[in-house]
């Protein structure tokens, strides 16, 4: 899939106004990043975000009171991005408050089937170059979803022993791709053909059931225990941040079934060289550990907090850099990531703080508990599966950070696959370090 990414920031930054000095904030200050991005299939997508601080009376910089993200952003074919977060320290004293509000709607979401290896993917069958060629959309679907969602953390034992609470409603809205939507307007070569994708491939085969192919809801209650010495929450230098959370979604509320799952993710962070260089990692093993959980839910990645837009299944921006994203599903993962980072640069513009940032990464995933593929027939065909073919997936890359204020954090990674069965490579923009 040809993109055009063309991103166009708000920050224009002096670079020749070096200081080691940074200015103390207060108050209200922000980030404000507009975007625009272009994709063959799903056109052009226009949009903002913004992030403001409280920073009080500035005796807690960089630590702030209260933080409001608001994303808009739109693809001109109907896909996009609403989403409000809030976090605060302050709002209920004694307790971390985080909500978000989000409805993320994708007219071509990524799906290479279960258990990572053993789910066999064909680049020729999405390569409009290929003599194999079927449709670039033979590995997606249209999925929208609604989120509401509120974590809670309070001291148990001190400031480094935490409690973690929350409930997540998710409604999930799943259907083969839109074809004739995405077909609008094209002619020729562009019209994507009418070829049933890997998605009705799975009903088919009764791999997906007909209860679940339309998507549910979802409402999950979390519990946890955190334990959290940073020194910093935007990019720690020191200290460890681990956490063990049990998710649950009972079905009498309205769930398509009943399920829970175990989540246990431990981070640390080292300091190299005083300020300017860190060694960080992330470790990351999650589980079914009882009922069944309806396949639209298999990709959401479990943690104490939600950092970003979207938290899902390893591959991708928020995981494993470089992969094809969500090409690795299982009942249970385990995932890690390896990271260096160097802040090279530190200068004030326009009375802000600003350090660019390098990083140096590794990232790696594997499926550990396999998701049971029932299926109406008693042989699938060899093209689609690899049974026992799981493996480690790797892959390694490079970033850029752009930073104001220590919070800000425009973030740029450039990934690259080790194998070619989980593709090639990819480039990612957003915000804020992985962990």
């Amino acid at each position: 899939m040809k993109k055009l990414l063309i991103l166009l920031i708000s920050i224009f930054i002096a670079s020749h106004v070096f200081s080691q000095d940074e200015v103390t904030k207060d108050g209200w200050n922000f980030g404000a990043l507009p975007t625009i991005t272009f994709d063959t299939d799903l056109g052009f997508q226009y949009g903002a975000l913004v992030n403001l601080y409280d920073y009080g009376d500035g005796s807690r910089y960089p630590n702030y009171n209260h933080s409001l993200y608001f994303e808009v952003s739109r693809f001109t074919k109907g896909s996009g991005i609403n989403r409000f977060y809030y976090d605060s320290d302050e709002l209920i004293k004694g307790l971390q408050t985080s909500v978000d509000i989000s409805f993320l709607s994708d007219q071509a979401y990524d799906f290479y089937g279960f258990n990572g290896y053993d789910a066999v993917v064909n680049p020729g069958w999405i390569d409009d170059a290929s003599s194999d060629y079927l449709t670039r959309m033979y590995y997606k679907y249209d999925r929208k979803m609604f989120r509401f969602k509120v974590d809670l953390q309070g001291e148990l034992s001190g400031e480094k022993l935490k409690w973690a609470a929350g409930i997540n409603l998710l409604n999930f809205k799943v259907a083969p791709v839109n074809l004739d939507k995405l077909n609008d307007g094209k002619e020729g070569a562009d019209v994507l053909p009418n070829v049933p994708g890997l998605f009705q491939k799975y009903q088919d085969w009764g791999i997906i059931s007909a209860e679940e192919a339309n998507g549910g809801f979802v409402p999950t209650f979390k519990a946890g225990l955190v334990i959290d010495t940073r020194d910093n929450r935007p990019n720690p230098m020191k200290g460890v941040w681990t956490e063990a959370v049990i998710v649950a979604a009972p079905e009498f509320l309205g769930g398509e079934s009943s399920f829970a799952k175990l989540s246990l993710t431990h981070r640390q962070y080292f300091t190299l060289i005083p300020d300017d260089l860190s060694l960080a990692y992330r470790l990351a093993y999650q589980t079914t550990i009882a009922g069944h959980v309806p396949f639209y839910y298999q990709s959401q990645v479990i943690t104490s907090v939600m950092k970003g837009a979207s938290s899902e299944g390893l591959g991708g921006a928020k995981s494993l850099r470089g992969i094809r994203r969500n090409r690795i599903v299982g009942d249970g993962i385990i995932y890690g990531n390896i990271e260096a980072r160097w802040k090279f640069a530190r200068f004030q513009f326009i009375n802000n703080n600003f350090y660019l940032g390098l990083n140096g990464f590794t990232d790696f995933g594997k499926v550990t508990k396999k998701i049971e593929e029932n299926s109406n027939f008693s042989v699938l065909p060899d093209n689609y599966f690899d049974n026992d073919a799981e493996a480690l997936h790797l892959s390694y890359g490079a970033g850029l950070r752009i930073v104001m204020n220590q919070n800000f954090i425009i973030a740029i990674d450039y990934g690259i696959a080790a194998d070619e069965r989980d593709g090639d490579s990819g480039i990612y923009i957003g915000l804020n370090y992985l962990f």
